[in-house]
């Protein structure tokens, strides 16, 4: 039996700036912690991972595009997008593959424009509110659904 593609780990705007922007909200990590992190995890669980972040809403879509037929799942936290971006919506059913929305904070406990996601809809599991650990915690959720080693 062969390995399961890579998964495809995103991050969407702001997030580079993790370990500086509202430590109280986010924490002092750094997104370099967070790709090692789930990189580690995915590791342990047989799995390889493939890091993106940006800025750029487009650079995300064509990211997303080319990840069809490349993956076996993503794990994403589109950041402000999430609450925003149909154009994103419809770019994460392209690759046909598992989704894992995660969010650092528990948006459902911060402002109401934060509480709706165009993303979980589509999404196979939604993890919220457990730090920087929910990246593992999706890293291990997409693993049960593509078929790593556990």
């Amino acid at each position: 039996m062969s390995a399961p593609a890579p998964i495809l780990l995103l991050n969407g705007p702001n997030l580079n700036t993790l370990g500086v922007r509202q430590p109280d909200v986010y924490g002092s990590a750094t997104l370099d912690d967070v790709v090692e992190a789930s990189a580690a995890v995915a590791a342990e669980v047989g799995l390889e991972l493939v890091a993106f972040q940006t800025n750029h809403e487009g650079d995300m879509l064509d990211r997303i595009h080319a990840a069809r037929g490349a993956v076996s799942g993503i794990v994403i936290n589109p950041g402000a997008w999430t609450h925003t971006s149909v154009a994103l919506r419809d770019a994460l059913v392209v690759p046909e593959v598992p989704i894992v929305e995660v969010h650092i904070s528990n948006v459902h406990a911060r402002e109401e424009f934060r509480h709706h996601s165009y993303v979980s809809p589509i999404a196979a599991a939604v993890i919220a509110g457990c730090g920087i650990a929910g990246y593992g915690y999706a890293v291990r959720t997409l693993s049960d659904l593509v078929g790593g080693i556990g």
